[in-house]
């Protein structure tokens, strides 16, 4: 009898139609009214999050609730609060020039023109540098100038000298060159494209010298951490250079059998060294993101990934309010890396990649919505990045 009485499967979907109807109704109202809020809180000059509320709303809806649906409950609500606060932002900054959105269509909207083939571009490092391949990758006729630091290729783009910069941003062992996200944060540039390079370091030394001679092997510092496990096992004694070419030139010019440098094939070719062992990283998946920089903020066609670097508020569930924003515009995170800040304690900052056309309303959104929950949040560029 109990069986008899239960809907069928088909009654059951219709049912659950209906509710759906009704709530798609609802959901609308509910979001329309973020207009109502959004004036409100202009008039006020209040800001769009508001913990306060926020716990004090989602304390009642839990109360509200079944004891077994109270999870379920402030999932659902936690949820349809973000996205009305990503709707607060996106109508208070329609038609505000200092919105970050606006600052992301300017630089989409100035270019229409394809990624140059020819530019003048500044690398850290000499002739044969992991960079100054990346450059040849990037751009097909590329003018390029070397510069011995990071930050003299910055100097170099601010200064005019070079049109763009090519620098190492992550490797998938040792990752992110943090050294140059500070500099991108501090000189206010952003990535226009990047470029997935596979890395081989090579044992090179003096023509003539042999493996069971070398004592010394010189560097890039993230090049010996990649190698670590190879040169314990050859017991030999790490030496750090700026530059994988600029090591390979220097033992070049020693004219000393017991050194070595790693560094790429081109380097051996270009420095007249003898390569002793070949692809000696630690891992052979071993890749290095490299990033092209641009002092002007500009956005090429086809870009399709966003970089973004936040602080979060030093408060509880500060991250779970990011990556809830991520979550309600339907935005795919491909990084999310957090770094110490330094001088303060067990606070963050975090790097994120994201992938999405930067045109969409959801990315819009989320660029728009971000401050309301973050300390901080620095626009670094969105670019096409090559394989």
């Amino acid at each position: 009898m109990i069986g008899a009485i239960r809907m069928t499967l088909e009654e059951t979907r219709e049912r659950i139609d209906a509710v759906d109807a009704q709530l798609l109704a609802l959901f609308n109202e509910r979001l329309d009214l973020a207009a109502d809020v959004a004036a409100a809180k202009r008039a006020m000059g209040k800001a769009i999050y508001d913990p306060a509320r926020e716990r004090q709303k989602l304390y009642g809806l839990a109360q509200a609730a079944e004891d077994t649906r109270q999870a379920q409950t402030v999932s659902f609500f936690s949820l349809l609060m973000s996205m009305s606060k990503a709707e607060q932002a996106r109508l208070l900054s329609r038609n505000d020039p200092a919105s970050p959105s606006h600052s992301v269509r300017a630089a989409f909207e100035q270019v229409d023109a394809p990624f140059p083939a020819a530019a003048t571009v500044a690398c850290q490092g000499v002739e044969g540098a992991y960079s100054q391949i990346a450059a040849t990758r990037l751009f097909s006729v590329p003018a390029i100038s070397f510069f011995t630091t990071f930050e003299g290729v910055f100097r170099a783009v601010r200064d005019g000298f070079c049109e763009y910069g090519v620098l190492p941003i992550e490797n998938s062992t040792a990752g992110s060159v943090n050294a140059v996200y500070d500099l991108l944060a501090e000189y206010g540039f952003i990535i226009v494209r990047s470029l997935r390079l596979k890395i081989d370091h090579n044992l090179m030394a003096i023509p003539g010298a042999r493996l069971e001679d070398i004592r010394e092997v010189f560097s890039h510092e993230q090049a010996l951490g990649q190698c670590t496990g190879y040169l314990e096992g050859l017991g030999l004694h790490a030496n750090v250079c700026e530059n994988t070419a600029m090591a390979a030139e220097m033992v070049a010019t020693s004219g000393r059998g017991d050194w070595a440098a790693l560094a790429s094939r081109s380097a051996a070719k270009l420095y007249d060294l003898q390569i002793l062992d070949e692809d000696v990283q630690d891992s052979d998946n071993n890749y290095t993101r490299f990033v092209v920089i641009s002092a002007i903020p500009k956005i090429y066609p086809g870009a399709n990934r966003t970089s973004l670097m936040l602080t979060l508020k030093h408060e509880p569930g500060s991250l779970y309010h990011v990556l809830e924003r991520f979550y309600a515009l339907d935005i795919n995170l491909v990084k999310l890396e957090s770094r110490p800040i330094p001088g303060r304690d067990f606070e963050f900052s975090f790097y994120f990649d994201v992938e999405s056309p930067v045109g969409s309303t959801a990315f819009l959104e989320l660029i728009d919505s971000l401050p309301s929950v973050c300390a901080s949040c620095q626009y670094l560029g969105s670019y096409q990045e090559l394989l």
